[in-house]
């Protein structure tokens, strides 16, 4: 993770130059970090400096295909009628409603700056800079508070699913 912070800066200043705002940089690297941090060993890494740099690579350009995606929304109303259907079935809104239970479960055992932290830029879409401006952090700690909460919220979510397993086989 230390060769993860020291290339911050130039991973962000890289992102930018793909998706062309510094604010989805930002929130490209701070993906980029999420997915280090749950990897089992890094370690076995054999180029992790140039293993960091595609990667957020490839999440800044799925980032710059996203933002044309939904620039390129506004189609016309007659078209409108040829949109498929995006109403999830009721088994995918049951399993939604089960993992939002989890997380809410998850989030209150945080502080409330660290759930403020993670509701602003999960819920409000406020990229790390405007949160960390808000909750007067530098956007370096903003990232590291909610990639903890984060983290935090995937282990809840396992061990819960390790759990509900260990009653289905019981049953």
């Amino acid at each position: 993770m230390s060769l993860f912070i020291a290339h911050r800066r130039p991973l962000v200043d890289y992102a930018t130059g793909i998706v062309g705002s510094r604010a989805h940089a930002e929130d490209v690297v701070q993906e980029a970090w999420f997915r280090v941090s749950r990897m089992d060993d890094f370690s076995v890494v054999r180029e992790p400096r140039n293993y960091l740099y595609r990667l957020v690579h490839n999440l800044a350009i799925d980032t710059r295909r996203k933002i044309a995606r939904e620039l390129g929304r506004s189609a016309p109303e007659e078209a409108a009628h040829f949109v498929a259907d995006e109403a999830p079935s009721s088994e995918q809104a049951f399993a939604g409603q089960e993992e939002l239970r989890l997380v809410l479960e998850a989030m209150a055992e945080l502080p409330e700056r660290t759930r403020l932290a993670v509701h602003l830029n999960r819920v409000e879409g406020l990229k790390l800079k405007e949160v960390a401006d808000r909750l007067g952090m530098s956007v370096t700690r903003t990232h590291v508070l909610i990639a903890s909460a984060i983290a935090h919220c995937d282990r809840w979510r396992a061990r819960a699913s390790r759990d509900n397993q260990g009653i289905a086989e019981k049953g």
